[in-house]
């Protein structure tokens, strides 16, 4: 793995305690950068390594360029078809966002700043199996949880 340059903003990594279940909700709270490019947020079976791809229940890439959010998840090493269709797109350069990721029994659904933004039908099972939270990108991160 490369090294990283030590201004960039490394991210958050954590652990979803007991793993993913219906009705849980994670929330992502931050600022987005003056220039962005793109924000991600992963939800997986386990911390990014660097010899391993763990299954990814839920990859939420944001990108500025195209104003777009594309949805997508990994198993057993191959990334299905993204979806990236959505109402609205809620980011605006240097301003402050909360992302909200609730578990469904059928599917993530993703609300921005209180508004529904999108749905992403379950792909990875069990749920309970998705225990670690990753955000990394162009944005400056004031809360996770």
């Amino acid at each position: 793995m490369e090294e990283k340059d030590k201004t960039e903003n490394e991210g958050y990594t954590g652990e979803i305690k007991g793993g993913l279940r219906p009705s849980m909700k994670l929330v992502v709270m931050g600022i987005v950068n003056k220039k962005p490019k793109s924000i991600e947020v992963i939800v997986s079976s386990r911390p990014e390594e660097e010899d391993a791809e763990p299954d990814v229940g839920l990859q939420l890439k944001v990108t500025f360029r195209d104003k777009a959010i594309h949805r997508n998840a990994r198993l057993a090493g191959k990334w299905g078809l993204a979806e990236k269709t959505m109402s609205f797109f809620p980011f605006a350069p240097g301003e402050a966002f909360k992302m909200e990721i609730v578990c469904e029994h059928q599917q993530f659904r993703i609300l921005v700043d209180g508004q529904p933004l999108c749905g992403f039908t379950h792909r990875l099972f069990p749920l309970a199996s998705l225990t670690a939270l990753r955000v990394f990108g162009d944005l400056e991160l004031t809360k996770v949880a």
